[in-house]
């Protein structure tokens, strides 16, 4: 076991961690989405009069479904789709009837997941630990502690054509050591299963790739450090490669 993942084991299962993981990841419940009462009459009429077409069109209008539907991605790609599918029109639509029009109304007003502000989190609290972000030209000649400026896609970019590794997804941040350059992913995995071990599984792709002359770490917060047999952790445990927790990554930083 490194070093690295051994004092992330021994401050996840302290008293505090998830206090002072709380600077890094400040979630705030947003304000719900609102919707006009010009909208919500207009969606009461195609409502009260079965008009399923209608009904579905103008809630794919609006930034929330109030359904969970594996189909819904595909009818917004274009109206045609609406009326080439009738039967999974109605289908939605009365799934939909069946919640009752005020718990529809609740559904396509209910805030922004929580999960869904993580990344963007992260990547603020970046700019509050004391090291510059540069543009291009000057991270290259900087000799201290410095991040790459730029969107992830920018950062994507500069792994690949300065830096030769072959990265087909963006990564969360690009830094700077002197001399050494660094690609990383970081991840709040807040359950096992699911999208939580998807994420677990893209840090570990980035993490175990071979290609190009940038050290590459994983910044890994939440259940993955907690001390049990779940496949997580075991994983964790035996990696050689840099994992450790956010509340570390300065000391990382400053040991190179």
């Amino acid at each position: 076991m490194n070093k690295w993942v051994k004092r992330s084991i021994q401050i996840a299962n302290s008293p505090g961690y998830l206090d002072k993981l709380y600077e890094v990841y400040p979630v705030v419940q947003e304000a719900e989405r609102r919707v006009t009462q010009e909208v919500k009459r207009e969606l009461e009429e195609s409502y009260k009069t079965r008009d399923n077409l209608t009904l579905i069109k103008k809630l794919l209008d609006l930034p929330k479904f109030p359904v969970d539907d594996p189909y819904v991605a595909f009818l917004r790609k274009d109206e045609i789709f609406l009326k080439y599918n009738p039967q999974t029109v109605n289908r939605i639509a009365e799934r939909i009837r069946g919640m009752g029009f005020a718990a529809m109304i609740e559904a396509i007003e209910e805030p922004k997941m929580a999960s869904r502000q993580i990344s963007k989190l992260f990547k603020k609290w970046l700019f509050q630990i004391g090291y510059p972000f540069l543009p291009e030209s000057e991270f290259e000649t900087d000799k201290g502690i410095a991040f790459l400026k730029g969107s992830n896609g920018q950062l994507k970019d500069f792994a690949n054509r300065k830096l030769g590794c072959g990265l087909e997804k963006n990564p969360d941040f690009l830094a700077k050591v002197g001399q050494n350059y660094l690609i990383g992913e970081a991840k709040f995995l807040t359950d096992y299963g699911g999208a939580q071990n998807a994420n677990f599984e893209d840090a570990l792709r980035l993490l175990r790739g071979k290609k190009g002359k940038a050290i590459r770490i994983a910044v890994l917060d939440g259940v993955v450090w907690i001390k049990d047999s779940t496949k997580m952790y075991r994983t964790v445990c035996d990696l050689e490669e840099i994992v450790l927790i956010a509340l570390l990554l300065k000391d990382f930083l400053e040991s190179m």
